[in-house]
This record gives structure tokens, sequence and C-alpha cells, in this order.
């Protein structure tokens, strides 16, 4: 049997399927290095990324494939669930054992998984930007917390660079411990050493607010409540559009402040 681990990133992932290639000896398993528990029997080999090697293998992927679907073998990678690194090996296997295209080839169970999970990907996607709520704190950055079900915080840049292309800003994501972080000039990825969020409520503490920015929330929470029809509630819609994991990071669902 053959086990592959990898350093957990899209271009380790691509190393791997290179060197399955090259030495053709198919995987039974890939997974990140550290979560492994191969079996006794098992031949347990770490991959090194190598950006080459990884850009072969997906420069070869996009001479068959439609943007579209690589993007979705890229959200497969963002969702991170048991098996997923196989998932994305067997799709590749299909396609360059393909002379036909076979991003419709909905037959394949991979094929078929893939299309499946870039719906769910896009879901959190679409939840994340409408349920982000910054913090503005002293220094003018304006700071919000996630901790979506999956890895979309990469697929969030180029909205927020749009949105707010004129002010600094950081989302981070508490459950995977790295954020976007804007300078006014680019964006990029940084992981803090430890941050002063609160863990059940996303929200930062006074002391480091910008002086107003409670008002600016009590102000949001008044206003939500008044426009909060009771006899026109539908809680089941409610719930549908806005799960209930989700209203710990949004203003309008925190305890009313006084005033």
């Amino acid at each position: 049997m053959h086990y592959y681990t990898y350093d957990g990133t899209f271009e380790g992932l691509l190393t791997v399927i290179f060197e399955v290639y090259e030495q053709k000896a198919w995987p039974d398993k890939i997974e990140k290095q550290g979560q492994e528990q191969p079996g006794i029997f098992a031949q347990n080999k770490f991959i090194p990324t190598d950006e080459v090697k990884a850009a072969r293998v997906w420069t070869g992927l996009k001479k068959k494939l439609s943007e579209n679907a690589c993007t979705d073998l890229y959200k497969t990678f963002l969702w991170e669930q048991p098996g997923f690194e196989m998932l994305i090996f067997r799709y590749v296997e299909l396609v360059f054992a393909s002379q036909a295209n076979i991003e419709e080839n909905f037959a394949a169970d991979c094929v078929r998984q893939i299309s499946q999970i870039s719906r769910q990907i896009f879901r959190e996607k679409h939840r994340m930007e409408a349920f982000v709520r910054f913090q503005k704190t002293a220094d003018s950055l304006f700071y919000a917390t996630i901790s979506p079900d999956y890895n979309v915080l990469p697929l969030l840049k180029d909205h927020f660079e749009k949105r707010y292309a004129d002010q600094r800003w950081l989302i981070y994501d508490l459950k995977r411990s790295y954020g976007l972080y804007y300078d006014l000039e680019k964006t990029d990825f940084i992981s803090l050493e430890e941050t002063q969020v609160n863990s059940k409520t996303g929200a930062l503490p006074n002391n480091i607010l910008e002086e107003k920015e409670p008002l600016y929330e009590q102000l949001w929470q008044t206003y939500f409540h008044h426009v909060n029809i009771p006899e026109r509630k539908n809680k089941k819609l409610h719930l549908r559009h806005m799960p209930v994991r989700y209203w710990k990071y949004l203003t309008e669902k925190k305890p009313r402040l006084n005033g």
C-alpha cells in the first residue's frame, strides 16, 4: 500500500500527484503530514512541495479543463473534509486518462461529488460575504472574525478588495488561525501569534476599538430592532438564510447595548 503525505498546501498536493505519475506508484491514501494513520504494512512517503512540479500538473489540467472546472478542484481542496485529497486525485486521474472532456460525466463518482462540493463552497462563501461585520479599531483598522465550516477565506479576497478598497481591513479565520490583511495596496495572508478576540462572540475588547465604535454598533442594533416587524416574522425562512452558527459574529444578533 502507498500512503503519501504532504505539507497541507495546494501546491504540495499537486506535487504528490506529479510524483505518483513519475514513479507510477498509485496512492491508496494521501493525507496532510501529521494527520496520517497508516497501517502496519503501509509505505508512508512524505513528498516535499516543489513549485515547478506543481505548476506542470496545474498547466496540464488547464489544457484539458475549463476555468470553472479548475476552480472547482481548488474549492474541493478548501473543502477540507476527510478524503478530499484522494477525491481530487481520482478526478485528476480521470482527466488525464480520458480523451474527451469529463466535466459533465456525472456517472463518475468523483465528477458528481466535486460538483456537489463546489455548490457547498459557493454557499459558504456567499454567507461569509454577507455576514462579515467589521469593528473599527483605534488605529483605523477594520477588523472582522469568521469561523466558516469550510476554508473559504481565500475566495473572499476579490470581493472585499473591491468593496472596501479605500480602507485597511483584516478578516481573520479563528478556526484556522490565519487571515486576509489589506493595506490599501495589496492583500496578504497573515497569522497572528495571539488575538484579543472574544472566542464566544468574535468581538474585540472596547479598549482597542475606535472611540465611537460602540455607538455605531448600538445604532445598528436599534435600526435592526425597529425594522423588524413581529407580524411578518418567518422563523423557518430566517434560519435557512441565516443559520444559528453564524449569529455570534452578527452585531444585530448580539445582546442589545444600553442606550
